[in-house]
């Protein structure tokens, strides 16, 4: 798969050097893979992966310390980084807009 906007990942990780390791993991299978659907998401990565609409995904990282919100074109085979932050940053955006609700 094709990862747009990898640089948000690194300015995360900037700031949060414990999330480096699991988020370069998480990049190098993205990049190796080939996803055709959500089932083949699923097959990989399992109950860390949830679907919430538009194309996105939400990804536990790190034992859920981390979420990482991507958005896929199957088709194109594109991965669009949305989101990455802490679990708590996490519960105050919505995932399918990436906005923040509180």
């Amino acid at each position: 798969m094709n990862v747009i906007t990898r640089k948000t990942l690194a300015v995360f990780w900037r700031k949060h050097p414990q999330a480096e390791r699991p988020l370069r993991a998480w990049l190098q299978l993205a990049l190796r893979t080939e996803w055709r659907g959500p089932a083949d998401v699923k097959a990989q990565f399992g109950a860390a992966v949830d679907f919430v609409g538009d194309g996105r995904i939400v990804f536990d990282i790190a034992g859920n310390k981390y979420r990482l919100i991507v958005r896929v074109s199957y088709r194109y085979k594109n991965v669009q980084i949305k989101f990455v932050g802490t679990h708590k940053e996490y519960d105050r955006i919505n995932a399918e807009t990436v906005e923040i609700t509180r």
